[in-house]
């Protein structure tokens, strides 16, 4: 099982990126749930959600992912409060949003594995807004590969209608400017 922390503000669309990968993984035939988990509801204030994917079981685990597989930060400054990188675990993969170089955050974050993608200025430029929800969809899946690409194509539709194919396109995107090793 994969288990997913999202690390982001509100207004940044972390929970639907965590329902939308779920959604993905269903169609697929995976197992897969999402849960968001935060205080105060308001743009800016900082939102956790969780989500986990199974290949052939049913998840009957409903708890907050403590050891995530795979972390992923919307916000960089999110790094910086709290030890949110020491929650990863042995092994796993950091997916963070950030405008430093590839480099620089391998030195500085000190991850094994690690994904790196200019989500903000993707979102500006393809969306004209500063909400990088998607354009991380599309870093998560070529850092993890826990759906398909085109699996997220039918739940951006239904999930955003007429502004789908800049979702679409924002996704994409990512997924090749994002950086892995």
């Amino acid at each position: 099982m994969m288990e997913i922390c999202i690390y982001g503000r509100g207004g940044q669309g972390g929970v639907t990126l965590a329902e939308l990968v779920a959604h993905a993984a269903i169609q697929e035939g995976k197992h897969a749930q999402s849960m968001p988990a935060f205080g105060p509801e308001r743009r800016g204030a900082p939102v956790l959600a969780f989500l986990r994917v199974n290949e052939t079981e049913r998840i009957k685990i409903r708890t907050e992912v403590a050891e995530p597989d795979v972390l992923v930060v919307l916000d960089p400054g999110l790094l910086h409060i709290g030890d949110v990188v020491s929650r990863l675990k042995k092994g796993g993969i950091a997916v963070i949003n950030t405008k430093k170089s590839h480099a620089e955050m391998k030195s500085g974050i000190g991850v094994e594995r690690l994904a790196t993608v200019d989500a903000m200025s993707i979102a500006k430029e393809v969306l004209g807004l500063p909400i990088v929800n998607t354009a991380m969809l599309g870093a998560i899946i070529k850092a993890t590969g826990v759906v398909k690409l085109e699996s997220l194509e039918e739940p951006l539709k239904e999930r955003f209608g007429k502004v789908a194919a800049k979702n679409l396109e924002a996704m994409r995107k990512a997924y090749e400017e994002t950086v892995v090793s």
